[in-house]
């Protein structure tokens, strides 16, 4: 499948390891920096989503999406870290619908919208099942894009693939795309209940942040790994 994404925040947060570990499949290794577990909330709206060789898909083509996330490695594939999503919330019904019934990813249907001046985006989702869950943002690129990413943000950003679990079998999906333009990046959380609906407290420190314009991705089919 062929996505570009646009105008993505991501705010990130230092946790305990241990408070991460119980809402991570057992199968799964949670993957540190400076031994902490990070958690990300990330919105950005994507568009041409479409799959290999066909058109743009109707109704489900150009819609905003906010995920909450960790990092992991699966233990049969130690040299490939990726991402684990806690939820990723979307304004598209058919786009939660095939992803949790293709994927296995959780998925959840949100009113969103996401109003975008240059670098300045107003962001606004909310969850319209259960558990509720709210973000109300506005966030803005504050720098041209970093030539040299640092540790850290190599960490949260170059990862190219996710893991789920599905009746106790690892699956891996790849996710392949350029690396990050990276910008710094400031924001105002007005409400930000997402990461909470999961089960996360998130610490009272500002995250680390980082924005990105505009990306093109491809996404594979889920891999069972043995």
């Amino acid at each position: 499948m062929y996505q570009r994404w646009h105008d993505l925040l991501f705010a990130h947060w230092a946790l305990p390891v241990d408070q991460v570990r119980p809402l991570v499949p057992r199968e799964l290794e949670i993957d540190t920096f400076d031994g902490k577990a990070w958690v990300g909330v990330i919105p950005f709206w994507m568009s041409h989503v479409r799959f290999r060789g066909l058109p743009p898909i109707p109704t489900a083509s150009t819609f905003p999406e906010l995920n909450v996330r960790t990092y992991v490695r699966a233990p049969r594939e130690p040299d490939k870290p990726g991402v684990y999503f806690f939820s990723l919330d979307a304004a598209s019904l058919l786009a939660v619908i095939s992803a949790r019934a293709g994927a296995g990813l959780p998925y959840y249907w949100a009113d969103m919208r996401a109003k975008v001046s240059n670098d300045d985006v107003e962001y606004l989702s909310t969850r319209r099942g259960e558990p509720p869950a709210q973000l109300i943002a506005r966030y803005r690129a504050m720098g041209g894009v970093s030539p040299n990413k640092s540790d850290l943000e190599r960490f949260v950003t170059e990862r190219y693939c996710l893991y789920t679990v599905r009746a106790g079998k690892v699956q891996r999906i790849e996710i392949h795309h350029l690396p990050w333009p990276l910008q710094p990046a400031e924001a105002e959380f007005e409400v930000n209940t997402m990461a909470e609906a999961q089960g996360l407290k998130l610490p009272p420190e500002k995250p680390v942040m980082q924005f990105a314009k505009v990306l093109e991705v491809f996404i594979f089919a889920p891999e069972e790994l043995g």
